[in-house]
């Protein structure tokens, strides 16, 4: 089986909307996670304590570095489910500058997460956060977690004036 290739040119999409990422701040924050941090060391740990993709046999497996780098978008951005992390990965340039996804392929899916979460054992997720934040405070850094806002569509409660003219909408957020 073995892990999938990605393709390293710049593609025509990321030529066009170069300039607006040389403006996204959340892109220069992951950015700057991704030059601060040794991930082959993480990645050593990552393939030490997870089985898939060492095969040759069958469709190429996911990486189990970039679905951990996915793991830590969801943790620091407060990303409540796998299906929505999909979403926002496929959604946000920043999230697929950060895992080195193409922006031509899309996100694993969530059921891929699900997978790969349950495959780590606690032992293993233990010991590389504490290479990570050994990294970060061997540099003085640490990550302030976020929050990726989803809108949702609310029933609105409607109210109408006499004359039937005017509909005042009162959001309930119940």
């Amino acid at each position: 089986m073995g892990f999938k290739k990605r393709k390293k040119e710049l593609s025509f999409a990321e030529f066009t909307l170069k300039s607006s990422m040389n403006k996204n701040r959340c892109l220069a924050r992951l950015s700057k996670i991704n030059r601060s941090l040794d991930w082959d060391m993480i990645e050593e740990i990552l393939i030490q304590n997870y089985k898939t993709g060492k095969s040759n046999k069958g469709a190429g497996a996911y990486s189990p570095l970039l679905l951990f780098k996915c793991f830590l978008l969801q943790k620091w951005f407060r990303i409540s489910s796998d299906f929505e992390l999909e979403c926002q990965i496929n959604d946000r340039i920043s999230f697929k500058k950060f895992l080195g996804i193409p922006f031509t392929d899309p996100s694993p899916g969530h059921s891929t997460f699900l997978r790969f979460k349950k495959r780590l054992s606690k032992k293993a997720l233990d010991h590389i956060y504490s290479e990570i934040v050994r990294q970060f405070e061997k540099k003085g850094l640490a990550v302030a977690e976020g929050a990726a806002v989803d809108p949702r569509l609310v029933k609105l409660n409607r109210s109408v004036n006499s004359d039937k003219t005017d509909v005042q909408h009162k959001i309930n957020f119940s």
